[in-house]
């Protein structure tokens, strides 16, 4: 346990919500726009933590080098701005979670590499976060995770001291950015993680299976 921890932040997609089925989708349409096939969901559900990376690669079979890519991208992103929400779930336990945090007077906040141009309209569709403390975003600070600004930004919005925080998620780089910060660290196992991550590997301090299991982790009330 993890005994003086004063808040937990979190990574947003594969964390704290599911919106692997919106990403897929935005990058379909773009397969089907051009008469190619549609691909099966299980393709992208596990690069969706990569975002347009992600989805692109497996979409088409590119990488950010490609000429292309930038042009690709921002027609991505057009299209999961058109449909950020459709599909979009919050995990099962997640407002158990929240609400116990509030119940032992643990502030709660959210770090993600998505630009604000998304987490901002998306967590303002969600009433679930009307209560968290922080919102930061990829492009909030200079640097985008793994670099620890995006993690002290949202420490220094919550008034609280870096090492008293958690920083919870699902990729390897959310781990590189909480160590580096200062706070401890969970790996979020029911997330999206990609297809060779080993999260043995990462580092965190714990690792998570459900939403639920990360209170035993932290300080009762």
């Amino acid at each position: 346990m993890f005994h003086d921890v004063k808040a937990v932040l979190f990574d947003l997609d594969g964390t704290l919500i599911d919106s692997a089925p919106d990403l897929g989708a935005a990058a379909d349409k773009m397969r089907i726009d051009r008469g190619l096939p549609s691909l099966p969901f299980e393709r992208y559900r596990p690069m969706a933590g990569a975002g347009a990376r992600g989805m692109l690669g497996e979409a088409f079979g590119i990488t950010p080098e490609h000429a292309d890519f930038a042009v690709l991208r921002e027609e991505f992103f057009r299209n999961y701005e058109s449909r950020m929400t459709e599909l979009t779930t919050i995990f099962e336990g997640v407002p158990d979670l929240l609400h116990e945090l509030a119940r032992r007077t643990l502030a709660w906040g959210v770090v993600t590499n998505k630009a604000a141009r998304f987490t901002e309209p998306l967590t303002r569709a969600l009433p679930l976060f009307s209560s968290a403390g922080a919102i930061v975003s990829g492009d909030t600070t200079p640097h985008a995770k793994p670099h620890p600004a995006p993690l002290l930004e949202a420490a220094r919005r919550l008034n609280l001291p870096p090492e008293t925080c958690l920083y919870v998620g699902d990729d390897e780089r959310d781990i590189q950015a909480g160590r580096a910060a200062g706070m401890r660290t969970v790996a979020a196992c029911y997330g999206y993680l990609g297809t060779q991550a080993d999260t043995r590997h990462w580092g965190a301090h714990a690792q998570i299976k459900s939403p639920a299991e990360l209170l035993q982790w932290l300080p009762a009330a």
